[in-house]
Order: structure tokens, then C-alpha cells, then sequence
């Protein structure tokens, strides 16, 4: 018999109320797929030069400015709300990370991604590809143009529905130290049925995955504008998917 969401509700809450407030769990069994996924060792040491010398390279002639703006599309705009997300990449200390490869992907207004792996009946958008990328600027400062992308289902449970949300993916100082979250909205009620973001067993870091509404980003019947700030390190950090996951 499919798990049902009412179970997968009470495996969440009974593991939330055992397990201490911190880091998420990486074995997490209302996310099935972490039984099979989630480390078991301890991660493999390697030369971090080695990797280097084939890694990507890139400057800053590479990323252009229209590539932060995911509604620009050839043959016409794509469907949905348009939104701007924009916010801060900082260091622990409140320090901005300057000239940080930022890049995103995402479903589009209907919770489908432009993926051959993606085959649920939801539309596919023509003129919405869902990735974009930029880089910081000497405030650490980033900005994207986008549509509010929808939920969708996963078949982890029956009835089961992600939230919506945005994935974010930072570089660091390199290429050897990819960074990568997920960004939520405000006021999604999903995100409480969701085991993904209930793995997470400290609220405060789960409310740090979560952007807020800003009104003065916003513009004049055109767009909604919300702000996330990525904290790298410290104790406010912002949760970043494990480097060996």
C-alpha cells in the first residue's frame, strides 16, 4: 500500500520531537530516497589541486547581464507571475562574497521543469528554460528576474507535493566548492507536508531558507519582488546541501 501523506505527517512530526534541534538528518526515512542516498561513510580525501587543473575557468566577460533575466526568451514571454529575487551573498562575519558565481534552476509556472527526466501532464512553456546565472557584485549583491515557479508532484508518498521553490547554486572560491540549496516563498503551507524541508529539524534554519516579501522591489503591474540572503558560514548560516550528498 502507498505511504499516505497523513503517515508521512506522523513519521515527520515523531522524528522532529526525538531528534535534537540542528543539522538536518541525512538518513531521514519519510524522504524515502535518502535510504539508498545518503552517506554511510566517511567522505573520500582527494587533492583539491588535482580537480583544478580541469574544473571550468571562468571570467567575468563569461556571464552576461541578460542571463540573471529568465523571462527573456525568444518567440515570446513565458507564463506566469514574474518576480525578481535578489539579495546578499555574505561570509559569517557579515562580510560581502564579491564576484560569486550565483546560479539558479527551477519549474516553471505550471511545477515542470525543462528536463527530459520531467514527464508528469503539466505544460511545458516554450519560452521559459528555468536556469539563469550572475555574479555578485562588490556588495555582494545579486538579482534575478524570473517566474514564480509552481509545485509539483515527486511520488515519494501518495499525493505528494513539492513546494515551490528555487534552486540556488554558489561556487565559493572556486570550482571545487559548489555550494547548493533551495529557496522557498513566504506563506507556502506545502512546506509543512514536505519531508524535504522537515529534514531540517531546526525552525529557525528552515525559516532561512524561506524569502521574504520586497514591496519596494516590486514594480508597477509588471512584477513581485522578494528577498533572500545566502549566509556562507557561521551560525546563521544558510543550509547548504552537504558537499559529499
Amino acid at each position: 500500500m502507498t505511504t499516505s501523506q497523513h503517515e508521512i505527517s506522523d513519521e515527520i512530526a515523531k522524528i522532529q520531537a526525538d531528534s535534537p534541534k540542528g543539522a538536518p538528518l541525512l538518513d531521514f526515512p519519510p524522504y524515502r530516497s535518502t535510504t539508498l542516498r545518503h552517506p554511510t561513510k566517511e567522505p573520500l580525501h582527494v587533492d583539491p589541486e588535482g580537480a583544478e587543473l580541469v574544473a571550468p575557468v571562468f571570467g567575468h566577460s563569461d556571464v552576461a547581464a541578460v542571463e540573471a533575466d529568465l523571462t527573456l526568451q525568444r518567440g515570446g514571454d513565458p507564463i506566469g507571475e514574474r518576480i525578481r529575487v535578489h539579495g546578499r551573498v555574505l561570509d559569517g562575519d557579515g562580510r560581502p562574497v564579491r564576484r560569486q558565481l550565483v546560479e539558479i534552476w527551477q519549474a516553471n509556472a505550471a511545477g515542470r521543469y525543462s528536463h527530459q527526466g520531467d514527464q508528469h501532464p503539466a505544460p511545458l512553456d516554450p519560452h521559459f528554460t528555468g536556469v539563469g546565472r550572475c555574479l555578485t557584485d562588490d556588495d555582494g549583491r545579486y538579482s534575478f528576474t524570473s517566474i514564480k515557479p509552481g509545485p509539483y508532484p515527486w511520488r515519494n508518498h501518495h499525493n505528494a507535493w513539492r513546494p515551490a521553490h528555487i534552486h540556488f547554486s554558489l561556487f565559493g572560491t572556486d570550482f571545487t566548492q559548489r555550494l547548493i540549496t533551495q529557496m522557498y516563498f513566504p506563506g507556502d503551507q506545502l512546506l509543512a507536508l514536505d519531508p524535504i524541508a522537515q529534514s531540517i529539524s531546526d525552525p529557525a534554519a528552515l525559516a532561512r531558507l524561506i524569502a521574504a516579501y520586497d514591496h519596494s522591489q516590486s514594480e508597477h503591474e509588471w512584477l513581485l519582488g522578494y528577498r533572500w540572503d545566502i549566509v556562507l558560514t557561521g551560525s546563521h548560516a544558510t543550509y547548504l546541501e552537504p558537499s559529499d550528498d
